[in-house]
């Protein structure tokens, strides 16, 4: 007979969000940090991910580095090639259009959990990340636009709550990042300030079906600021190499 006191009848301790999503150890610290190089473009795809270089530079050994990548490889934005390593992902054309008819499934769903909830502090937040993102445009900081414009989604889905829609909607974001790196037309910003600004303020007004739209037409926006034509291949014509 059980008594009071045993294990198997000992209510359990609630796990945080961040022992859910492993965010509470040195190698999640690692993991958020190769992350946002990710999101700010400084690693681009291709990119060889030498354990022993990033052992050194973490001040860890590489058993913790092939767990980071490990985790890294599962969610996609690492590709880990036999013999040869570990690369930071290159998403072709399918896989890039794959992710965005993701967002649009998920996006209006966090949208409509968040507008059921959001108090005055949370859009305060929100109101907060967009003035940093149009702080970071004015003063031409490229890098930190592209990290915060990510971030905002995070954001939303950090306030919805749910440990399984943050650790998707991260993987999303972050390879939405490398596509927009590989497939980005010059000079056109694939992420304007103001759409976000009215996505915030549909929310305010209680105008769910608004900001679900406006959600819906700025991942519709940015994907169709890329270049995401799909190139025939050619056919190689053998006869001419080697006749």
């Amino acid at each position: 007979m059980l008594s009071e006191d045993s294990p198997a009848t000992r209510p359990r301790k609630p796990r945080s969000t961040a022992q859910i999503l492993g965010t509470s150890e040195k190698r999640d610290t690692i993991y958020e940090r190769i992350l946002n190089a990710v999101m700010e473009h400084r690693l681009i795809p291709g990119t060889k991910l030498v354990e022993e270089k990033l052992a050194s530079v973490f001040e860890v050994n590489r058993t913790r580095i092939r767990e980071v990548l490990a985790r890294l490889s599962h969610e996609g934005v690492v590709t880990t090639i036999p013999n040869r390593g570990a690369f930071i992902a290159s998403p072709s054309v399918e896989e890039a259009r794959h992710v965005f008819q993701a967002r649009r499934i998920l996006e209006p769903a966090l949208i409509r959990s968040l507008a059921a909830q959001a108090d005055e502090r949370q859009l305060k937040r929100l109101y907060d990340h967009v003035a940093q993102e149009r702080n970071a445009r004015e003063v031409g900081d490229k890098r930190a636009v592209i990290r915060l414009s990510g971030e905002f989604h995070l954001l939303i889905a950090q306030m919805v709550g749910s440990p399984p829609l943050i650790k998707l909607m991260r993987e999303l974001a972050s390879l939405t990042c490398l596509i927009i790196l590989l497939y980005d037309t010059p000079n056109v910003p694939a992420c304007p300030n103001h759409e976000h600004l009215d996505i915030i303020k549909a929310i305010e007004n209680q105008e769910v079906e608004e900001a679900i739209s406006r959600m819906l037409a700025h991942l519709n926006h940015i994907e169709t600021t890329l270049d995401l034509k799909v190139e025939e291949e050619k056919e190689i014509d053998l006869e001419e190499i080697f006749g």
